[in-house]
């Protein structure tokens, strides 16, 4: 990739401090260049990623050992043991490629289990079975033509709204279709064609996603307005194909533009008539998703969202009169989190459905009667937080949850498991360890293996039940032995009060590799404050590269997740509402200040911030509000105007319609302000974040005559700042700003 460095008023001015004996050093940059390679295979034991197989009762592992080894473990009936006997599997397998296997350069990909006592993988880049582990002699044959499944947990499993768009009706009697813009039905037997719809035009049409009833005598179809289509044109000014700028052209809808207003329309297939439904319960709607049918016909139910994020509702509809009903009701005075804590899922045989909901300030599950709309009882509560739903058992009435903040004492971003029953009793606890965990499930979500860690204590996995919540063996324990000797340290949490005086505010701290205790620091802050998540790693991993590779630099280097992010309760969340530009930098320095009492190396005159994408923004902000106490900024891809950016993100937590404050919050109208250094880092093609983004706010900086520095990469997209190049312009700069010193001198 090349790339165009364009410098605006320059300001290389050496800071007024001294150099902490020999920081950003030819040496330390090569440290810093090859901290991935360094780090790499030096955690053994660390990483169990199960694979069950299909009845549960089993699963593999592969395990990492020295020298960039691994092997594969079977787990059944509470004994670990080889999947399989490397002396007798090396012929068979040579046998089969027809030349040598040297399995410490040739691992085996990908294990899991065949039909009946087969293991399948992959090996040489070809899939293989072997036909029985269990035998005196191996048979190793050609594998299926699809790749074995990746070894690595199943996602969380979720209800399964019926988002199905078929054209054919379950007993394949009908097919719908669009034409003329509206809905046509076909008997695929004899080839009639009846128009179950005549208010489809040309600005209103019926868009081809269709519902139909299990039992084929209705039709959901939906009906959306129109609107024109806004476009962003990008200019790749050295294409790698050709010799002239290419012109790109995306569609990206932005904060405040118009949006199809969809419907959705109900129809009687063997009265051939449409059923007319209100729209009463659904103005103004942002969207509307989540359409499914009862499993008895009798009526489907939707999820309206209507614009501005403050109200949501899932509404039923009868099928034999098209009336519509509100069966559940979120409102807000800031945001309903639609995008992250929206959960439902039904129990039709009950007339019931569960319900994610943070009414009491915290997200629970709510049992809802669907027939009138009542909480038949909270299914969770209390100062905690769900966080998904893992499986809803109808048959038995229970529901396997992730959540977050219940143990006292705990930090509350850890994640544990737990089971509780539809009634909102027999809640238990299904994890233990102090720290944050994952759990892959079993097929039948009786059984799980629990991986858990902290950025201070390394993996141990577990094998546990879900019925009463024991642990049934022990599996793996990491075994840093080889990455210690790395000098890498561990992040260290850290605890802090935030701007309320008792809040707590939860973050890490990395320090150098060779750090002096006798010696001054500068700090750096890596930033992501985007409300839709909390983003302070929890569990440990043998590198966190933004925090790591800084810290190589001779840099105390920090994280928290400020007010305004998710994951806590409800009002922690809304500092964010229409406040963007706030990124919780009053959380974040006095956490800061906090810090330097336990490290008093921290020099605190010496303050560095960097992020991208929405950490682009507030790093930015940072020396637009908060220069007295941030000195230098590297801001890549920044969503720096939110009027600017994609609109679910933004009108998600700046609202609609647009006001004065998105104005107030721009970093472009408060670009006069700007205190300290600063480096704007954009790629020229990036399809997430409006480049013009960045190049508005160097314009207004212009205008304001502030010295600044701006480097455009050429040809390159979302997170340039994370090339090669892009790394090296990042740690230069505060290098040069920060220690006062060139950098690899």
């Amino acid at each position: 990739m090349r790339f165009l460095s364009i410098l605006l008023g320059i300001h290389l001015g050496v800071m007024a401090v001294l150099p902490i004996g020999a920081q950003g050093t030819k040496a330390e940059y090569e440290r810093w260049a090859n901290i991935q390679e360094a780090t790499r295979n030096k955690v053994y034991h660390g990483q169990v990623a199960p694979v069950w197989n299909k009845a549960g009762t089993a699963f593999l592992y592969r395990n990492a050992l020295p020298e960039g080894r691994s092997e594969w473990i079977r787990v059944e009936n509470e004994r670990k043991r080889p999947a399989f006997d490397e002396a007798k599997f090396l012929p068979a397998m040579e046998k089969a490629l027809g030349k040598s296997v040297d399995l410490t350069k040739t691992s085996v990909e990908a294990l899991n289990f065949g039909e009946g006592t087969e293991l399948v993988f992959r090996l040489d880049g070809k899939n293989w079975k072997l036909a029985d582990p269990a035998a005196r002699a191996y048979s190793i044959t050609a594998g299926p033509d699809t790749p074995p499944v990746p070894e690595g947990r199943r996602g969380a499993a979720g209800p399964r709204p019926d988002t199905r768009r078929l054209q054919f009706s379950p007993d394949g009697k009908y097919e719908a279709i669009v034409q003329d813009n509206n809905v046509l039905v076909r008997e695929v037997a004899g080839g009639a064609r009846v128009y179950m719809s005549k208010d489809g035009n040309i600005g209103d049409r019926y868009n081809g996603q269709f519902f139909w009833s299990p039992d084929s005598k209705y039709l959901v179809a939906v009906r959306a307005t129109v609107v024109p289509q806004r476009k962003v044109t990008f200019v790749e000014t050295s294409p790698r194909d050709q010799l002239q700028p290419k012109v790109h052209e995306n569609d990206y809808t932005k904060p405040g533009d118009p949006l199809p207003i969809p419907r959705p329309q109900l129809f009687n297939i063997a009265e051939k008539r449409q059923l007319p439904v209100s729209d009463e319960l659904a103005p103004n709607p942002y969207d509307i998703t989540r359409i499914r049918w009862a499993e008895n016909s009798s009526g489907f139910t939707y999820v309206f969202n209507q614009r501005g994020h403050q109200l949501l509702r899932l509404i039923s509809v009868d099928a034999s009169t098209g009336a519509s009903k509100a069966i559940a009701e979120e409102t807000s005075k800031t945001f309903v989190h639609y995008s992250a804590k929206t959960w439902v899922d039904f129990l039709d045989a009950q007339n019931e459905a569960v319900w994610m909901s943070e009414r009491s300030n915290w997200n629970h599950l709510y049992l809802i009667d669907t027939q009138t709309g009542a909480v038949k009882n909270p299914i969770t509560s209390g100062n905690w937080v769900v966080r998904s739903v893992v499986n809803l058992d109808k048959r038995n009435r229970k529901v396997i949850i992730s959540l977050s903040g219940y143990n006292p004492g705990e930090d509350p971003y850890f994640i544990h498991y737990a089971t509780v029953n539809l009634d909102g009793s027999g809640f238990r606890l299904l994890t233990e360890g102090n720290g944050t965990h994952r759990a892959t499930f079993n097929e039948g979500h009786s059984m799980f293996v629990d991986v858990w860690s902290r950025v201070d204590t390394p993996p141990i996995a577990e094998l546990r039940r879900v019925s009463d919540g024991k642990k049934v063996m022990d599996l793996e324990k990491a075994d840093l032995t080889d990455w210690h000797k790395t000098g890498i340290k561990m992040l260290e949490p850290f605890v802090a009060k935030g701007r309320d005086g008792v809040t707590d505010i939860y973050g890490v701290i990395c320090l150098p590799p060779n750090f002096d205790p006798n010696k001054k620091y500068p700090v750096i802050e890596y930033i992501y404050a985007g409300p839709h998540d909390s983003f302070v790693p929890k569990a440990f991993l043998p590198i966190n590269y933004y925090l790591h590779s800084m810290a190589e630099l001779g840099f105390i280097v920090v994280q928290m997740d400020g007010m305004g992010t998710s994951n806590r309760g409800k009002a922690f969340h809304d500092v964010c509402w229409q406040n963007l530009g706030d990124s919780g930098f009053p959380d974040r320095i006095l956490w800061i200040k906090e810090a330097q009492k336990k490290y008093p190396q921290m020099d605190l005159e010496r303050v560095g911030i960097f992020g991208g994408s929405a950490g682009g923004q507030s790093s930015t902000r940072a020396l637009l509000a908060f220069g007295d106490f941030y000195k230098v900024a590297v801001s890549d891809c920044g969503c720096h105007d939110n009027r600017m950016d994609k609109i679910w993100w933004n009108e998600q937590w700046m609202g609609w319609p647009i006001g004065p404050h998105y104005e107030e919050q721009s970093n472009v109208t408060q670009a006069h302000n700007l205190k300290g250094k600063l480096l704007l880092i954009v790629g020229e093609v990036d399809t997430n974040v409006d480049p013009a983004s960045t190049m508005q706010v160097a314009d207004a900086l212009i205008k304001a005559d502030k010295d600044f520095e701006l480097i455009v990469m050429t040809s390159a997209n979302h997170g340039s700042a994370e090339s090669p190049y892009g790394r090296r312009r990042r740690a230069d700069f505060f290098v040069r700003h920060l220690h006062g010193v060139e950098p690899r001198m």
